[in-house]
């Protein structure tokens, strides 16, 4: 990291590492609390990668925040466990219907529940989108074309990097560029990896991931566990419960956790959203708001707004083009097995601690648009078993297999997956345990999907048999979500405009994943996060556009004193 750009240039911008606590593991202690009949400049529904960075931004702007978020406001020592059954809490598991020609199942890979969102559980793969991904539509004549470009987003993305901070080689795909931190040290996994891509002639790369290598702030170096998909204990692995949550609270803004949001408030007469229903503790609220950001990721926001019907809004908030809930995606995530005579340890560093785009773009010699990237991903033994029993191996057999795990190496890939108007988010006849419908998601996939996936499995076989795998063995599955209230250049098009802001609704903002148009061949966490910081950077500079002006107060103090820079 460069001394201009480094600790300084971070820690002015937001100094979460440096407040997280040495003893004290609490770190709302001190938060400030609005009461519901304050009107605050801004109510955040859902603290992940977009509404935390929102809150972060804007609280150090001076705007009053309030931030609802369903799940628990975690404690990484006290509540995460070196356990993959004792770690089911942190996904959102609540009930939802799936349907389709290929349902997709919900849970552990693709959301998340409580303070941090679902990166809290996410590997720590932190790519970002390669400049094609803004206009595949007029590059390969499929998905969409953002109505921002790459250019825009650049600078967030570096911002965000440093803060996280993300470590890796130099890259060489998309955009070039470095890293702030130098890469992890390989482990067997990723020793595989570089052996069989370089016998295919296939390019290769240390990281990236959202993990400081060496002591960041307060934040501790990774002591490669191998249990980042379960809650990092020592906080290397980043997500927002530490990389921007401290920040926001230091500068005014509350998280109030526990906290269920069914319903979006608008006015009819002035067509404003004035606030939001919420629930807590079995008690019925209203928090009152001059704008309202929602950020409950894409099964969850579709599901607010169509929730939120009203006579001005019959079919469903925002949703006056049957646009909300469609255009859903999920990323075609294969993962591929081989075996090898020595000892791998496939857990022994970061899951995803090798990768290579060489195949993200679309090739014009293959029969599909687009592409897919390849990372080394690590299952622990029951996600293991799973990959085991679906290749039909049960009993005695599926028992002697487990005893071999420490002989195996594990590929995944991110296929890009197209987006399609049939597959959507919409309100199912069931009713969860407050009475609100909950989400039915339907989910197909089409012929450039399936081919896309078939070669991106063939690519991870052709790898680990170069690097000397015995036997190989692939499991179709998917990863991440992103889609159900794009942006688009016009209301006819999309939900919301380049800023996140929605057409229909002047001082409603959705800064989540939903809002991505098309989502590449990355994990979309970096995204996100570059998308939620650009948004609240124009909305602070005063490009609000028909938001509801924040009320100034005096600067505040931060709730405690930096510690000194280490």
């Amino acid at each position: 990291m460069s001394a201009g750009r480094g600790l300084r240039g971070v820690r002015a911008r937001n100094e979460s590492a440096w407040l997280l606590p040495l003893a004290d593991p609490d770190v709302d202690t001190g938060m400030r609390r609005f009461g519901d009949d304050d009107e605050v400049d801004l109510v955040i529904v859902g603290c992940g990668a977009g509404g935390s960075t929102m809150a972060q931004r804007l609280a150090r702007a001076g705007w009053s925040i309030v931030v609802l978020e369903a799940g628990p406001f975690w404690e990484p020592d006290r509540d995460w466990v070196s356990d993959e059954a004792g770690s089911h809490r942190l996904y959102w598991t609540e009930p939802r219907v799936i349907d389709g020609d290929d349902p997709v199942p919900l849970g552990s890979n693709n959301s998340g529940r409580g303070v941090g969102g679902s990166m809290v559980h996410f590997a720590g793969y932190t790519p970002r989108f390669h400049p094609s991904d803004f206009h595949t539509e007029t590059l390969d004549g499929v998905g969409a074309d953002w109505p921002l470009r790459y250019e825009d987003l650049k600078p967030y993305y570096e911002d965000i990097e440093e803060e996280l901070p993300v470590a890796g080689q130099d890259w060489p795909w998309g955009d070039p560029h470095s890293y702030p931190h130098t890469p992890h040290p390989v482990g067997g996994n990723g020793e595989a990896f570089l052996r069989g891509a370089l016998a295919c002639g296939i390019e290769a790369r240390v990281g990236p991931v959202a993990i400081s290598n060496g002591r960041f702030g307060h934040r501790r170096h990774c002591i490669y566990r191998g249990f980042c998909l379960q809650g990092c204990k020592v906080d290397a692995k980043a997500s927002p419960l530490i990389t921007h949550v401290p920040d926001a609270i230091a500068h005014g803004a509350e998280i109030r956790a526990d906290s269920m949001v069914t319903r979006v408030a608008v006015d009819p007469r002035t067509g404003l959203a004035t606030g939001v229903h919420y629930e807590h503790g079995g008690v019925e609220h209203f928090q009152r708001a001059r704008n309202v950001a929602v950020a409950a990721y894409s099964i969850e926001t579709p599901r607010l707004l169509l929730n939120s019907a009203s006579p001005q809004f019959p079919d469903g908030l925002c949703n006056d083009h049957d646009l909300v809930g469609r255009y859903l995606m999920v990323q075609g995530a294969p993962q591929t097995g081989g075996r090898f005579e020595e000892e791998v340890r496939m857990y022994k560093a970061p899951p995803p601690e090798v990768s290579s785009e060489a195949f993200y773009e679309t090739d014009p010699s293959k029969p599909y648009k687009r592409g897919y990237s390849i990372q080394t991903v690590s299952p622990l033994p029951i996600t293991w078993a799973e990959h085991i029993a679906a290749q039909g191996h049960w009993g005695t057999e599926l028992r002697r297999r487990m005893t071999d795990f420490v002989h195996w190496a594990c590929l995944g890939a991110l296929c890009e997956f197209l987006p399609q108007p049939e597959n959507r988010v919409t309100l199912d006849e069931e009713k969860d345990r407050r009475g609100m419908p909950v989400a039915r998601f339907t989910y197909s996939r089409c012929g450039n999907d399936r081919r896309l996936m078939a070669a991106a499995a063939g690519t991870m076989e052709e790898i680990l048999t170069a690097a000397g795998a015995s036997e190989v063995m692939t499991i179709e599955r998917y990863a991440h979500l992103v889609g159900g209230a794009r942006m688009a250049a016009d209301e006819r098009h999309g939900v919301v405009d380049a800023d996140c802001r929605t057409f229909a609704v002047p001082n409603l903002l959705i800064t989540d994943g939903s809002v991505l148009p098309t989502q590449g061949s990355a994990n979309p966490a970096l995204t996100i996060m570059s998308l939620a910081a650009r948004t609240a950077a124009r909305l602070g500079a005063g490009a609000r556009g028909g938001l509801r002006r924040p009320q100034r107060e005096p600067a505040r103090e931060p709730a405690r004193e930096p510690a000194k820079e280490s």
